[in-house]
């Protein structure tokens, strides 16, 4: 990858750019808490060559989530079970509005 396909990511959600110590640093919380919502299936973070574990933006968007809820009480599993069912509910509500959409306009009549 040569450094103009690096600069091309710097806007991809999806692109791996944080190393586990920067993702905790930036969400204010352990290395450890990053591991657990690994373990728990929350995120799945890229490997680098090296083996270690790199987080996308859209990844510490979802554990900021996870830590605002561990904050308020919750516990991690239940937590990372929450965030969970509520992505698939939003996928849910964005297809059937996708499918209500669909209808509508096979309904209405063509113009003239």
């Amino acid at each position: 990858m040569t450094a103009d396909d690096s600069y091309g990511r710097l806007d991809d959600d999806d692109y791996p750019a944080y190393t586990m110590g920067r993702a905790a640093a930036m969400l204010g919380t352990t290395q450890g808490f990053l591991r657990a919502i690994g373990e728990a299936r929350l995120i799945t973070p890229l490997r680098s060559e090296g083996g270690h574990r790199r987080y996308s933006r859209y990844q510490l968007r979802v554990a900021a989530r996870a830590r605002e809820l561990v904050d308020q009480g919750t516990p991690i599993e239940a937590a990372c079970r929450i965030i969970i069912l509520e992505d698939q509910l939003e996928e849910a509500q964005r297809l059937n509005a996708e499918y209500r959409r669909a209808a509508d306009s096979a309904k209405s009549p063509p113009s003239a």
